[in-house]
């Protein structure tokens, strides 16, 4: 099993212990990120929040990424998702992490403080240096774009 060492700075007098991600089952990718609030928040339909977690991290390298994911009972529950579809959080990134929700719902729901909001998962990339090319390899789908594998 690979383990990294990353560091994590409690950013806000309102971060309770139990706030601190931790991953839910022994085979969980992703570590819940908690709603580190003072109080309630109704979150209605058709509206956007900002929630806090309280906490920011620092990266060990430039090909390491945290990426910020919506939680799938809440999205099939009451239609909340990720404003920005998955939250990037790079390696030179030190601030406080930040959630960004779309209530896609018909009911209002409310948020409580400590609430999981979302999944962090850290995870290796490749940083990549460009090689210009005249043409690329010949493939069988070639350029065949959006559907030109099929529908079913």
């Amino acid at each position: 099993m690979n383990r990294l060492d990353v560091d994590i700075q409690v950013v806000s007098p309102l971060f309770r212990d139990e706030y601190m991600p931790r991953y839910a089952s022994a085979g969980a990718a992703g570590m819940d990120l908690r709603a580190c609030l003072d109080a309630p928040i109704e979150f209605r339909p058709g509206s956007h929040l900002r929630i806090p977690t309280g906490i920011a991290i620092g990266l060990p390298r430039q090909d390491v990424v945290a990426l910020v994911y919506a939680r799938s009972g809440w999205a099939a529950k009451h239609g909340i998702a990720l404003t920005n579809g998955v939250g990037v959080i790079d390696s030179d990134y030190t601030g406080e992490i930040q959630v960004l929700l779309s209530h896609h719902g018909t009911n209002p729901i409310v948020i409580e403080p400590g609430d999981r909001i979302a999944q962090l998962v850290v995870t290796p990339i490749y940083v990549v240096n460009w090689r210009r090319v005249d043409s690329l390899a010949v493939t069988e789908r070639g350029e065949g774009g959006f559907g030109s594998t099929g529908t079913r």
